[in-house]
């Protein structure tokens, strides 16, 4: 497709083209934003409001306290492990003033999970929630993590309800294991010191490396997606673009259910509307329905931005839908599949559309959505201002409109390439800037984009990328395992579930209640398979790979979808 070609979707009123060099970096904006802001809200968490210019100067302190107590220098890289808590902006943007490299970490990561992303990255500093310290405290010693520091869920919290929310949490919920980090400094310490101390602020260019985003990417090792600080503010201004005309800058409330450390949320939340200076209601725990929606109720919301899993869990909430949801101009899905029941029951309870769009880790991440005033449901939309979209065949070659075949993608956003992963880089991006997304899709004449299927065998569990590599290679070291597959199959709630397939060695056994206990030590919940299949063989090619996508097709049918 041409540039020609996507100069005349865009609904009126909205520009085709961005400027990606219209701030040097990722800092301009956020300086920018916080005075132009300075007093209105940025981030709100269990009743605890931040203003622009109260996270600018809390930011700063952090930082400040990284340049003067400890070695760190720009380009170090420093992972980041919390949830959705007031924090989390407070560190990251911190770090980034400071010059370092950002690593969103899962907090819900395993020990043997933390100890690759750490080393692979070569992170010389942790900020981990106290919640997990207790992970940290087994890998540290195994990777280059020099700092340490650790905050608990309260701690921004005035001084009495710090008391309380954190002893609670310790104490009564017991959710913070015993550990011992001698060298760990706990982050309001840090701030303290930092406070009012002068910070010498990083200047990276738009070239330079912000964030390291891990992505299995088109197979199973984890691999560390190069974001610029030109691709984040290329997203954002796209983001921008695109919602221009039905949102206001500084007056809108925007509800965070999911994940900042994801891809999806960290852009929407920390650098579109930090550019647009809207308000961030931090959901810390989207999975307490009651709690999250007990949340909902003191706000006037005008933005939600979930997921299909999401919306489905919402819509079964009586208490949902009894809220007020007058202020609500704009749903926005990503992460997986919006599923067509989904999409009419939102707008039947809340009366608000769904502006379904799609994206990767590698394109930081949006690449298309749909437009407000124009949504296709079933489509991703059209593609986000300057960003180009074209369908190749096997061999690569492009192909006509209405054809199917490989997504690709180019545009400023998409990724610098793969950290220390050269060849794993030029299987996915070409020379010319096309990346393979491996999705398999169809370009319509109106310009919409419709995904038909996975070229890959990534499984989405509620958004998030489960490889069944991954999965294999830590199911095989389960004693009596002879062979091994992992398969997605449809799932109502999580849009696919996981399910593995074992063949066991001659004369050995096993249950699956042996295997779920051993994917649940090695790996996060989401990757853990809901269903255990034991079989005397599995399809495989005459040279050994296991054909997962025959297994697939079995339980289609199972399931009467094939």
């Amino acid at each position: 497709m041409t540039e020609n070609f996507w100069k005349d979707k865009y609904p009126a009123g909205i520009s085709a083209e961005i400027d990606p060099d219209a701030y040097p970096n990722v800092l301009a904006v956020l300086k920018q934003s916080c005075q132009r802001f300075a007093d209105k809200p940025a981030f709100t968490n269990m009743g605890k409001t931040l203003t622009y210019g109260e996270m600018y100067e809390l930011s700063g302190a952090f930082a400040a306290y990284l340049q003067e107590h400890t070695d760190l220098q720009p380009g170090d890289r420093i992972a980041v492990q919390m949830p959705n808590v007031l924090q989390y902006p407070i560190v990251v943007f911190g770090a980034i003033r400071a010059g370092l490299v950002v690593v969103n970490t899962n907090p819900l990561y395993t020990v043997r999970e933390m100890e690759h992303q750490f080393n692979d990255s070569g992170a010389k500093a942790l900020v981990c929630l106290a919640n997990m310290a207790h992970l940290a405290e087994d890998v540290v010693p195994k990777t280059g993590i020099k700092h340490v520091i650790v905050t608990e869920v309260g701690d921004m919290l005035p001084a009495l309800k710090r008391l309380l929310v954190n002893s609670v949490v310790k104490y009564v919920k017991k959710m913070v294991p015993a550990y011992n980090l001698p060298q760990a400094v706990k982050l309001n310490d840090a701030l303290a010191k930092g406070r009012g101390r002068p910070v010498r602020e990083a200047n990276p260019s738009g070239n330079d490396v912000a964030v390291l985003q891990y992505t299995g990417g088109t197979t199973g090792v984890a691999k560390g997606a190069m974001l610029t600080h030109r691709n984040l503010i290329a997203n954002m201004q796209q983001s921008h673009a695109l919602m221009a005309s039905n949102l206001q800058d500084g007056l809108e409330v925007v509800i965070c259910p999911l994940p900042l450390y994801h891809i999806y949320a960290f852009t929407f939340h920390c650098m579109a509307m930090m550019l647009s200076g809207n308000h961030n209601i931090l959901i810390t725990n989207p999975r307490d329905i009651p709690a999250f929606v007990k949340e909902l109720s003191q706000h006037r919301f005008s933005v939600f931005v979930g997921l299909n899993t999401l919306f489905v869990a919402l819509c079964g909430s009586e208490d949902f839908r009894k809220l007020n949801f007058s202020a609500l101009k704009l749903t926005l899905s990503g992460g997986m599949a919006l599923q067509l029941a989904s999409a009419e029951r939102w707008k039947e309870v809340t009366g608000c559309s769904i502006c379904e769009g799609y994206g990767m880790t590698e394109t930081s991440p949006v690449v298309s959505v749909n437009p407000y005033e124009n949504i296709q449901i079933g489509t991703i939309g059209i593609p986000v201002p300057s960003t180009l979209c074209k369908v190749v065949d096997d061999e690569g070659k492009d192909l006509p409109m209405g054809s199917i075949g490989e997504l690709c993608v180019k545009g400023p956003q998409v990724m610098k390439g793969y950290w220390q992963r050269e060849e794993a880089t030029a299987e996915i991006l070409d020379a010319e800037g096309w990346l393979k997304t491996g999705d398999i899709a169809v370009i319509q004449e109106d310009g919409f984009i419709r995904i038909v299927d996975r070229k890959k065998d990534m499984i989405l569990v509620s958004g998030f990328n489960v490889y069944p590599n991954e999965l294999e290679d830590v199911l095989a070291t389960l004693p009596g395992v002879q062979h091994c597959a992992a398969i997605g199959t449809p799932d109502e709630k999580s849009g696919e579930a996981i399910k593995v397939f074992v063949v066991t060695k001659s004369g050995e056994s096993l249950t699956k209640e042996q295997v779920i206990a051993h994917m649940r030590a090695n790996v996060t919940g989401y990757k853990v398979p809901k269903a255990v299949e034991f079989r005397d063989s599995l399809p495989m090619t005459n040279v050994g790979k296991i054909l997962r996508r025959e297994l697939r097709d079995e339980e289609l049918k199972k399931l009467g979808k094939k």
